[in-house]
């Protein structure tokens, strides 16, 4: 009896979450003209890739804006990567004083909105001649996602029995080939997940990329939806923006579904010893 109800109440979720995405892409294949229509029509019309053509074409090019993005966020997954693998090892692995409260002290600064810190970045950055590139533009988008990177790389190490750890110990294993050799397969599950969560951080982020992002063939993807909406006079062209949303999100459900099961896998590590 509990197993058709939850499969009525786990597509109805689906249902209601996927209804969104439908809509918008109903509105990017409606005319211009159709699209602007109060009140709104939910089934074009006429249907039409007129919306798609003005977003490929949109000032520095769709490819531009998502190379821009993607190499950005291929920066980000390398930084979180590279320092939230060796930082959770640590914080798992080893014995020192307060290690407990240095990592609650990491993980209140979740709490600090990063709005607050973009001010402070940008002048030093301004400073170190990063203002205005993708490099600084990725260690804002680490900033942001590097606490949460340490919790989930933390609870991976945690979940690997302490055997193993002995064994690798026995047979003369250092601290630096025992991470590599003996932990990082292990953990992998995990840092796909860290990684996961880099790109989709990176991809999305909107404020920092406005702010620190002053070149028209520099804008990421987000800046380029809030500048292909604006249509005659001032309007919001609802159908290029929708069409642009569409664009934007087909990357992240692409890697999403590729990394599903290590995501999933990677997630739940440590929940359960």
């Amino acid at each position: 009896m509990k197993r058709p109800v939850l499969t009525t109440l786990s597509i109805s979720i689906a249902v209601l979450m996927l209804l969104p995405v439908f809509l918008s892409f109903l509105a990017s294949v409606k005319a211009p003209a159709e699209a602007q229509l109060v009140p709104p029509n939910y089934f074009p019309i006429e249907y039409s890739f007129e919306n798609y053509r003005k977003v490929y074409g949109f000032q520095a090019g769709l490819f531009s804006y998502l190379w821009n993005s993607l190499f950005t966020a291929i920066l980000t997954i390398i930084l979180c990567v590279g320092l939230s693998l060796p930082a959770g090892y640590g914080l798992a692995r080893f014995r020192f004083r307060f290690k407990e409260i240095w990592f609650l002290a990491l993980l209140a600064t979740m709490m600090i909105p990063f709005q607050a810190l973009l001010t402070p970045l940008y002048l030093m950055f301004a400073k170190l001649g990063l203002a205005n590139s993708h490099f600084g533009l990725a260690i804002v988008h680490t900033v942001i996602q590097l606490p949460f990177s340490i919790y989930l790389m933390r609870n991976s190490f945690e979940a690997v029995p302490k055997e193993i750890e002995e064994a690798a110990l026995v047979d003369n294993c250092g601290p630096a080939r025992m991470l590599l050799k003996v932990f990082l397969p292990l953990v992998m599950p995990g840092v796909i997940t860290v990684a996961l969560f880099a790109f989709i951080t990176s991809w999305n982020e909107f404020i920092a990329a406005l702010i620190f992002m002053n070149s028209e063939k520099s804008f990421t993807v987000p800046i380029m939806l809030v500048s292909v909406r604006t249509g005659r006079f001032g309007t919001v062209d609802w159908g290029a923006l929708q069409a642009g949303v569409i664009l934007s999100i087909i990357p992240c459900i692409l890697v999403y579904l590729s990394l599903q099961r290590h995501y999933i896998s990677g997630f739940l590590s440590g929940a359960v010893k």
